[in-house]
């Protein structure tokens, strides 16, 4: 569990991160592109942030897990850099169907600063019910809907309310 740098591999990987945040913000301000590390990072922060557990690498569906007495659920965890004026604005990436999974977590990041603003959690079925409703290509198609899609059928799970 990611959730605090007590161990030597978890101090190890809260300064890997931070060197990335440091390297992503400087690659942005010389280029004006992003690095590409936003999934990374999402992750991380993620479990973190909710004590999760990170999935193995390459597992379907499946970015992280968590143990609670009732069993274990299963997480995909999507990021998306924005800015803290215009949080809201933009897509959530693919979310992939199949395998399900219980949850998914979107972590929304400042694009000066790589760190998280707000984490919001919406349930599978909530998530198909709205990918597969008829309308838009975008969703049906392509797995994608807008930040304020997600945040509609999404509870904010951190910053605590």
């Amino acid at each position: 569990m990611i959730n605090s740098p007590n161990n030597s591999s978890n101090i190890e990987l809260f300064e890997l991160i931070s060197q990335t945040k440091a390297l992503a913000k400087r690659y942005y301000s010389l280029t004006g592109r992003p690095l590409g590390v936003i999934g990374e990072i999402a992750e991380f922060e993620a479990a973190r942030l909710l004590g999760l557990e990170l999935a193995p690498v390459r597992e379907p569906s499946v970015d992280a897990t968590m143990m609670i007495e009732s069993g274990k659920f299963t997480f995909q965890i999507k990021g998306r850099a924005v800015t803290t004026i215009e949080k809201y604005v933009g897509r959530v990436p693919n979310i992939k169907l199949q395998p399900s999974f219980d949850f998914c977590i979107l972590v929304l990041i400042d694009k000066s600063t790589y760190e998280p603003i707000e984490l919001w959690r919406a349930t599978y079925n909530a998530i198909k019910a709205r990918l597969i409703a008829p309308g838009s290509k975008s969703r049906n198609d392509r797995g994608s809907m807008g930040i304020s899609q997600f945040k509609s059928i999404a509870e904010r799970v951190w910053p605590p309310k």
